[in-house]
């Protein structure tokens, strides 16, 4: 596949090239979605509002070959907003949902919830920063480059390695047993 080729035919009108290039990365939007939303409706949500934005913005992607972390960013800010909305909405439905447990498919469909091991690391993760988890989260669940976790957090690429070392430090003390640090 020929992202730039893609890219200058969606830019062009062209919806399939612009399906094309979202369907080759769906499994790592529906990731990334995940791990700030926590739960697949809302995942599924932000996604179809990234593909609305990129739809409706690409003439304004300068370069081609960015399309990936352009849409990644686009869909990493779309969750934060989402998460802000629902930090605002205290709703009654709500506090009655949150003692009823997990529809079932919901539980299996979900490999974040359903594994041990993510528990854990979610458990470890409550011992760190905000801006620190993002960045360890973007590195190592979702395997993207320093420059990409720049471009999505809107920050320098110096911090976000300083972030993820500083977190990472925390992390290992955590771990060992050594909080005073």
């Amino acid at each position: 596949m020929n992202i730039v080729r893609l890219v200058k035919k969606a830019k062009k009108g062209n919806k399939e090239a612009l399906l094309q290039l979202i369907m080759a990365e769906k499994d790592d939007y529906y990731r990334l979605a995940l791990t700030y939303l926590e739960n697949s409706h809302d995942a599924m949500d932000a996604m179809e509002e990234m593909i609305v934005k990129i739809y409706e913005n690409i003439d304004q992607l300068k370069k081609e070959e960015s399309f990936y972390s352009w849409s990644k960013t686009i869909l990493v800010n779309g969750c934060k907003s989402m998460l802000r909305k629902q930090k605002k909405l205290v709703l009654l439905d709500d506090l009655h949902i949150s003692d009823e447990k997990q529809p079932f498919s919901e539980q299996t469909n979900d490999p974040y919830k359903s594994s041990d091991q993510q528990m854990e690391i979610k458990e470890l993760l409550i011992h760190i920063n905000e801006q620190q988890k993002e960045a360890i989260q973007l590195k190592y669940f979702h395997d993207l480059d320093y420059q990409t976790i720049a471009e999505i957090t809107s920050v320098p690429i110096g911090t976000v390695k300083s972030r993820i070392s500083q977190g990472l430090k925390k992390l290992r003390d955590h771990y060992r047993g050594d909080v005073h640090g």
